[in-house]
């Protein structure tokens, strides 16, 4: 029996470990799922044992565990570290979902459960596809290392510094992630390239404490009210982001892959009915798809502050907040980035408040040469699998881990997903295609068995004129 019949007649067998896994409740966000998340770590590492993988281990941090696996018995062959979490988003508001967030169901083709899509769907489709190599060969065509870890949603901590001090351990030719989407239903795709991310936090201060604002109302400053005039300011009349030096790195797309962004098959006309606003907006003079994943941008997350109870209350509120973040492209640099913002809110805001200004987070952007033979290798191998020609894309989000292990590591990071942008990944209903998580495991087997044929020296990424 070949790779394919053996994959395609275990259809059944895999989807129900699937739905092992997802019944876990592993909410990384919520401490009385600390049980769930421990189950959900053991049940993958009884998989990686099951499979035949060596070395598995659990692997405590100073919050959630990581499971660590490998194989490393083809001598002479490529090694891949493959890189995914277990831990899920929490599921409220449960009332929202059509069946239970941890009670896996499937409907008109799609599989509906919380982390469905992220991550453990797209993690079970790298598990499948190795335990079906090593049903079908004895064997895997080249060598394997699994890092998956139980805190990606909530700011993958403890990975990070597992990283910086196993350098040896997790020493590879690749990293070969699957926590990205398609660009469309049926179009495999591979993304090389995310945007990077600083998430900030600001407190103004006015008074000393709470005023009548009829007392002194017209007199007093009123920080909500500075806010608001300050977040006006940050963007110009052509929706540009209004602080100096702000683009001034940002990275022109080469005409190459300007063609090749616009023919992809995207739909505008499926993205709006997606967002359901009545219309989009965003930087003249550039398309939609460009605006999403090739252009920095700055967006206001949240803002409070004063009186928020039922019925009223007249007061000029002494604090108020807000939280927003820059979204940035290759070349731009976070620390650059996020000195300018500081500097350019402090400049706008008025002598009659205070200001204390945080940057919470940083997140450089990535891309990659996607011209190397791994990552040719890769787009045959989900042509393969799904029948349909594979394209390039970029995201708009990040994933830090990237980023973080392509600086330590130094090695080519392939990004192959398999979810879409409307599979509502962190909201109600989160689900899969079945399609496309059969289509996966086709893939993902295929590319570790084509991997083969390179040498190790011929997986990095060549240098693009």
């Amino acid at each position: 029996m070949n790779l394919l019949e053996y994959i395609n007649q275990h259809r059944d067998e895999h989807l129900h470990e699937l739905f092992q896994l997802l019944r876990i409740p592993s909410v990384s966000a919520k401490s009385e799922h600390k049980p769930d998340i421990q189950r959900a770590a053991q049940w993958i590492a009884d998989k990686l044992t099951a499979i035949g993988m060596d070395g598995v281990e659990i692997i405590p941090t100073k919050l959630h565990p990581l499971v660590y696996a490998e194989w490393l018995r083809a001598p002479g062959k490529p090694t891949i570290l493959f890189y995914g979490h277990y831990d899920v988003q929490p599921p409220e508001p449960l009332e929202l979902w059509t069946s239970p967030p941890f009670e896996p169901t499937v409907r008109k083709g799609r599989l509906y459960a919380r982390g469905s899509a992220d991550d453990k769907g797209q993690v079970h489709i790298h598990l499948a596809a190795l335990a079906s190599l090593m049903n079908v060969y004895g064997q895997l065509p080249i060598n394997v290392k699994l890092i998956i870890e139980g805190e990606e949603e909530v700011g993958s901590e403890n990975i990070y510094k597992f990283v910086r001090e196993n350098k040896r351990k997790l020493k590879a030719d690749a990293l070969l992630v699957s926590d990205t989407s398609m660009v469309a239903g049926g179009v495999p795709s591979i993304t090389y390239a995310l945007r990077g991310l600083n998430y900030y936090e600001i407190e103004i201060s006015g008074a000393e404490q709470d005023l009548h604002s009829g007392v002194f109302g017209g007199v007093a400053p009123n920080p909500l009210q500075v806010l608001a005039d300050l977040f006006a300011r940050l963007h110009d009349k052509d929706g540009r982001v209004a602080v100096p030096g702000f683009y001034r790195d940002v990275q022109t797309l080469s005409k190459v892959e300007h063609r090749a962004l616009h023919a992809l098959p995207w739909s505008e006309k499926d993205l709006r009915r997606f967002v359901g606003s009545p219309g989009l907006n965003g930087e003249k003079g550039y398309t939609t798809l460009e605006r999403l994943w090739c252009r920095p941008t700055l967006e206001l997350n949240g803002m409070w502050g004063g009186y928020m109870g039922e019925g009223a209350k007249t007061v000029i509120p002494a604090k108020a907040w807000a939280k927003f973040s820059t979204r940035l492209v290759p070349n731009q640099d976070p620390k650059k980035i996020a000195a300018m913002v500081e500097k350019q809110v402090r400049r706008l805001l008025p002598k009659t408040v205070k200001c204390k200004f945080q940057t919470l987070s940083q997140g450089k952007p990535w891309v990659a040469t996607y011209d190397s033979p791994i990552f040719q290798t890769a787009i045959r191998a989900l042509t393969e699998g799904f029948g349909r020609k594979a394209v390039f894309i970029r995201e708009g989000g990040s994933i830090p881990f990237v980023t973080e292990v392509h600086d330590e590591l130094r090695v080519p990071c392939v990004l192959m997903g398999f979810g879409l942008p409307d599979e509502n990944a962190h909201a109600p209903d989160e689900h899969i295609s079945l399609d496309h998580y059969y289509g996966g495991i086709r893939s993902v087997a295929r590319f570790y068995e084509d991997l083969a044929a390179l040498k190790p020296g011929e997986v990095a990424s060549k240098k693009r004129s």
